[in-house]
């Protein structure tokens, strides 16, 4: 995006959504603080376009950015614009509507543009910038709306998000491979002999029918409450610690056997014991944390008493 005289000229392409023209395009990081705005904390609800800005989740998604420059993604951000823009095609005698809907969106120095969609990720790019100014030049894509009024910002926001449906838990240690604890309870999952087949890999909660008996979500985090502050000299002994102590949990666990090998269903377990719940789970995690760092106990001795355990 360029300045031009008395307003910003941005290289757009030309669409429809019911019966509107909407624009789509690219904008230089560093002027994402510039020019878009939201609105402030101290406006009451009725009169804001989105929600208040979470201003814990900025860290985080801004730390995404810095640490990964190189392999990072950010979906575009929506805003409208409530000013009269001109919108001049690039061939304006060209017979290809493609071509007649690519051109140059001219908006006017004086318009206000309000985000709609994405306003943590605004705020995330501002944090970023400042820790890693080499991201001015990247892009991100921009959709524009031409909407005058607050009544029609704040219906943008509600279509926008009626249908956004956030990813389960399970699903997001799947496929992250960034974490070193996600790659480690997926290759665990996938290696041992007994969790192979029992564990829900995309969904966070069991439905009364599934054969599953865990989530993955509840062993990562059972897992992270095993390892913590523990010292490990590398990913591989991770693995062999992770792999003993659940094999040897399983072990003493007469019901999670009795479904492994068709004995008894998972859901029915789940019904009438809470063995396999994600807060006993989280426990064993605890217990087998406290186990590693008291070098004296033996692992399996110790663990023996949950075979006899009223788990109901």
């Amino acid at each position: 995006m360029q300045p031009a005289q008395f307003g910003y000229a941005f290289p757009a392409i030309r669409g429809i959504q019911a019966q509107r023209e909407f624009y789509i395009s690219m904008c230089p990081m560093r002027l994402i603080p510039k020019i878009f705005l939201f609105d402030e904390d101290e406006i009451t609800p009725e009169l804001r376009a989105q929600r208040i800005l979470n201003k814990g989740r900025i860290p985080e998604m801004a730390r995404y950015l810095v640490d990964n420059p190189n392999d990072y993604v950010f979906s575009a951000l929506t805003a409208s614009i409530d000013a009269e823009v001109r919108f001049e095609s690039f061939d304006r005698k060209a017979k290809d509507q493609n071509i007649l809907n690519m051109g140059t969106l001219h908006v006017p120095m004086e318009a206000r543009f309000i985000i709609n969609d994405g306003q943590h990720r605004r705020a995330a790019i501002e944090r970023a910038l400042a820790e890693n100014p080499d991201l001015a030049d990247e892009s991100i894509a921009i959709v524009f709306f031409l909407d005058i009024g607050l009544i029609r910002c704040q219906q943008m926001f509600a279509d926008l998000n009626r249908h956004a449906i956030r990813p389960s838990r399970s699903l997001g240690v799947l496929y992250d491979h960034r974490d070193d604890m996600a790659s480690l309870m997926r290759l665990f999952v996938l290696k041992s002999d007994f969790y192979r087949g029992m564990v829900e890999m995309e969904r966070s909660t069991l439905s009364e029918r599934s054969r599953k008996l865990f989530t993955l979500s509840a062993l990562y985090g059972a897992t992270k409450a095993l390892l913590e502050r523990v010292e490990l000299t590398d990913k591989n002994e991770a693995a062999t610690v992770t792999s003993e102590f659940w094999e040897a949990v399983a072990e003493h666990m007469p019901a999670w056997n009795d479904v492994k090998h068709g004995k008894i269903s998972a859901g029915e377990v789940r019904r009438e014991s809470i063995s396999s719940h994600g807060v006993i789970l989280q426990s064993l995690g605890h217990v087998g944390n406290a186990l590693l760092h008291d070098k004296r106990r033996s692992l399996k001795r110790t663990l023996a008493p949950l075979a006899s355990m009223d788990w109901s």
